[in-house]
């Protein structure tokens, strides 16, 4: 399934940016999420499952980021660890715009 990630939302001062793709349910956050990660050329490093929040540690060049999603609001979003690396943010942004 080809999923689209164009739909995005930036908080520089949080640090995160919120990932709409298209026909997301928590239910398939882990085939969405692989997609996504491919995308993006990132690797995943850890993941922390639960019923109501998966949170997946990933590293994008050299930058980690945690990739959660959340089962009551239905949403995906990507977290910086450290609000110094906001450029790399920046960067996943634009490059998902493109697709």
């Amino acid at each position: 399934m080809d999923y689209d990630f164009s739909q995005t939302e930036i908080n520089i001062e949080q640090g995160t940016l919120v990932v709409t793709p298209s026909l997301f349910e928590f239910d398939n956050f882990t085939v969405v999420a692989k997609v996504l990660l491919q995308r993006l050329d990132a690797t995943l490093i850890d993941q922390e499952p639960s019923a109501d929040l998966q949170q997946w540690l990933i590293d994008f060049e050299g930058c980690q980021l945690l990739l959660k999603a959340e089962y009551y609001t239905a949403s995906m979003w990507l977290e910086l660890l450290t609000l110094n690396d906001i450029e790399s943010l920046i960067f996943i942004q634009q490059l998902l715009s493109h697709y």
